[in-house]
């Protein structure tokens, strides 16, 4: 039992391996069984089910099934092995068993399915084994539909399938590749800011609990000098708030470009050509965190829900106005807030902006959003409660 279960486990290079890592039910692959009812239909289209056909289907089709079982769950290295099986135990059939036509194409169909090599390859292999088939079956006297249609629908099929495979593949290393662009900015942006932090506090609350040791002895024998260390150390505690102040700001100013650069790879891996211009600089970090969060809302909204091929982000400012647009070519015909863009215009009206959006129906959509920016330019970077802390 440990050896079949063995024999039947999922090689780590194998297709239902990488079905798994992307998500998805191993049993997706099963569904391919459904065009196996041809090997019970064939029969009924010209021949006849009579014991022998009975007796060989028996013994056949869980041959078949193995076999193909082991196409998806084999490394990519001997899998092809077991698609030529396939084919191989389709031709050899082919004299008694007018079904073993359907073993073919599978075997046929899974050597695109498996193959780790080139599409010429693919389609030299693909030719032999159609050439070995007809002549099989020519002296053996199938119709003439039969030794047409089954050569031209292991091509067709076989090359499509190659193509859907190599598509999938380039989509999943795509999307690994954003991950780790994901994963390595947020690593840098983690050594960046453990490194500001280092720089900024290491010295400095060094700097205070020398002073407030030397204030400590000094109590007793000099009042007046341990009051000046202790005043010394509130100016440098005071200090290092200010720059502290200044780092967050610095880590804050980082969220727009961090996600414009996310709407990229979210558009562009969706098929939509995604533009935007370089942002403004000076942008409170408030504003700069809301409109942040409303571009990530709209970007997401295009990739799944506009039919987009095209979207672009435009950011302006002027002496008292900052304006984000955001507009796509897609199907449009928005005439109701969802539950994201009422989340965009609670966010815009926190920070006493105001949102607008033209959208109709298969001219895209506009989404135009304007900050007043005087009450923020002339208001504290911390809220007064946090100034006293």
């Amino acid at each position: 039992m440990d050896v079949i279960r063995a024999w039947f486990q999922p090689a780590p290079d194998s297709r239902v391996a990488a079905t798994r890592r992307q998500g998805k039910s191993s049993g997706v692959e099963a569904v391919h069984l459904l065009w196996s009812a041809w090997v019970f239909i064939t029969p009924a289209l010209g021949g006849r089910y009579d014991l022998q056909w009975v007796l060989i289907t028996l013994v056949s089709y869980p041959v078949f099934v193995m076999l193909f079982a082991k196409t998806m769950l084999a490394s990519r290295r001997t899998a092809p092995r077991y698609a030529l099986a396939l084919a191989s135990m389709g031709i050899a059939l082919a004299p008694w068993y007018p079904s073993g036509i359907a073993y073919f194409i599978y075997g046929c169909v899974t050597s695109a399915l498996s193959t780790t090599r080139g599409f010429l390859p693919l389609l030299l292999r693909l030719m032999v084994l159609n050439a070995i088939y007809l002549l099989v079956t020519w002296k053996v006297g199938y119709p003439w539909q039969a030794m047409l249609s089954v050569p031209c629908m292991t091509l067709i099929i076989g090359s499509v399938s190659f193509v859907e495979r190599m598509q999938h593949e380039k989509d999943a290393a795509l999307k690994l590749s954003q991950d780790e662009v994901r994963r390595l900015a947020a690593t840098a942006e983690r050594e960046r800011i453990g490194r500001d932090l280092h720089d900024l506090l290491g010295h400095t609350l060094s700097l205070i609990t020398l002073k407030l040791e030397l204030a400590r002895k000094l109590h007793d024998r000099d009042p007046e000098a341990a009051r000046r260390e202790v005043e010394e150390a509130e100016k440098v505690a005071r200090h290092a708030l200010a720059e502290v102040r200044s780092a967050v700001t610095g880590i804050r100013a980082t969220d727009l470009a961090a996600e414009l650069a996310s709407a990229r790879l979210l558009l562009e891996s969706s098929g939509v050509h995604f533009d935007y211009n370089v942002p403004p600089t000076g942008i409170p970090p408030e504003i700069e965190r809301s409109l942040s969060l409303v571009m990530r809302e709209a970007a997401t909204n295009i990739a799944r829900h506009a039919q987009a091929s095209r979207a672009r982000i435009e950011l302006s400012r002027d002496d008292h106005v900052l304006r984000l647009c955001i507009n796509d070519d897609g199907r449009g015909g928005i005439v109701e807030d969802g539950n994201g863009l009422c989340g965009m215009r609670e966010r815009i009206r926190g920070i006493g902006g105001n949102l607008s959006i033209d959208s109709p129906r298969g001219r895209g959509t506009t989404l135009l959003v304007t900050v007043p920016l005087q009450q923020h330019l002339h208001s504290p970077a911390l809220p007064p409660a946090t100034h006293a802390a």
